[in-house]
């Protein structure tokens, strides 16, 4: 099939990419000439294990393709995607325009049947507001030409979007008629073989199912962490009760990890802008708020335990900083606790030096040559002359690392995880003092 794709960033390459490994034809269109111009060279904007290797392979083999063509873009496909970024408004509600432009640009070029997929996580009635815009574009051309407005949300985790766009566990299609319904089902058949994954529904219900799953996996961190807060109190062990709760299969194990809050471009900015959305409509979504209330709050809670350590002083200090990125495998730093963590500690007269795996380029162009961020070649660079390290982003190099050198590196032997990596009593028997969260300080014995 011939399908064209709106947007180059996370999830139009993504979803570009994996439609033309099963063998369609995709044409890509962006309005950033640089980004097309290194697309079309093999550099990729994102890091995605296994995306650059994949875009490559399908570049060279005819089946993926980049423009700034619009009118080649709507030329080209039966299906237009449109997958460009909603970002939030200063309101928290969804920006629109990226959104609105393109239904524009595909209504003023196309000149027979399309099928306009939307992509991109937008507000419930966005592809009314699609629709009658395009009506209206097309009045405007004097054009009688028919067209489908579909939602088709993506569920894609950063770190592992590549596996699930092609092993997925849902492909939601919300249509108004039966027969875009199962052009789009013909579109997804190499994703739907050992068993069907299409669930098919109205276009409304599909544009709030995207919302409703970021909102549940958010709210059921909020939850842990509060309790992993509460835990603290009562001087319980958060970890023995999430294995506790775990066990339940009506609970499981999955978004039950204690941390120092979650980040990304996905769970901030679709709680906020769902909340936005029952707001305008009258309705106060108490939830939601909390939801988003704590999460802020527990971005916090690391550098209140750092504080406190050091009865608020922090001048002069210099703290090891291991994770950039808010999750491992990606480069993202959108919304991450690192953040707000370095920027505290830099405000408070201490100094960072910070490794991640992936995101250094991504912190290089946030902070430029912020004064007090170092950022280091690697994680054993980040601890030279530290007086104590702090952990945000659990990639695997940092779970196991040698203690005993911890303990020598680290001129206060203080570790501050926000992550929850370790066992307290092996860093106490290892001379260091040890803060998590929700769990029992780990004092050495002079501690």
């Amino acid at each position: 099939m011939k399908i064209t794709i709106f947007g180059t960033g996370y999830v139009g390459l993504v979803t570009g990419t994996c439609l033309a490994e099963v063998g369609n034809d995709v044409l890509c269109m962006d309005i950033d000439q640089n980004k097309i111009d290194n697309l079309n060279k093999g550099v990729i904007p994102i890091y995605e294990p296994g995306l650059e290797e994949m875009v490559k392979e399908n570049h060279e083999a005819g089946r993926l393709r980049f423009t700034t063509d619009a009118a080649q873009a709507v030329e080209h496909g039966l299906f237009q995607f449109i997958a460009v970024g909603t970002p939030p408004d200063e309101d928290g509600s969804a920006d629109l325009q990226y959104v609105l432009a393109v239904a524009k640009a595909i209504a003023e070029h196309m000149t027979e049947y399309r099928i306009i997929v939307d992509k991109s996580t937008v507000p419930v009635g966005t592809a009314d507001k699609v629709k009658n815009l395009m009506k209206k574009t097309l009045a405007e051309r004097g054009a009688d030409i028919e067209f489908d407005v579909v939602s088709n949300p993506e569920f894609l985790k950063e770190g592992a979007a590549i596996n699930d766009f092609m092993k997925p566990d849902r492909i939601v299609v919300g249509t108004d008629n039966p027969r875009t319904t199962e052009l789009l089902k013909a579109l997804y058949t190499p994703f739907n073989r050992s068993h069907e994954r299409i669930i098919a529904m109205d276009v409304r219900s599909a544009e709030l199912t995207k919302y409703a799953a970021n909102a549940m996996l958010a709210t059921k961190i909020s939850f842990m962490n509060e309790l992993a807060n509460l835990a603290e109190h009562l001087g319980a062990d958060i970890e023995h009760v999430r294995n506790g709760i775990g066990s339940d299969s009506r609970i499981g194990y999955h978004f039950i990890y204690p941390g120092c809050g979650y980040g990304g471009s996905c769970f901030p900015k679709d709680v906020k802008a769902l909340e936005r959305t029952a707001k305008e409509l009258g309705y106060q979504a108490e939830l939601l708020g909390a939801v988003e209330h704590i999460n802020d709050r527990q971005k916090s809670v690391l550098f209140n335990k750092i504080k406190q350590h050091y009865n608020g002083q922090l001048k002069g200090k210099t703290f090891a900083l291991w994770g950039l990125a808010f999750k491992p495998k990606t480069d993202d730093m959108r919304e991450a606790p690192s953040r707000v963590l370095l920027e505290a500690l830099i405000e408070a007269g201490a100094i960072v030096q910070a490794f991640d795996p992936e995101a250094l380029g991504e912190a290089k162009r946030i902070y430029g040559d912020k004064a007090g961020l170092v950022l280091c070649k690697n994680q054993n660079a980040a601890l030279n002359n530290a007086d104590a390290l702090c952990i945000v982003t659990e990639w695997k190099n940092f779970w196991s690392p040698d203690f005993a050198q911890l303990k020598l590196k680290l001129k206060d032997a203080v570790v501050f995880d926000g992550r929850n990596l370790y066992e307290p009593k092996q860093l106490k028997a290892a001379g260091l003092t040890y803060y998590c969260i929700g769990r029992p300080v780990s004092h050495t014995v002079n501690g």
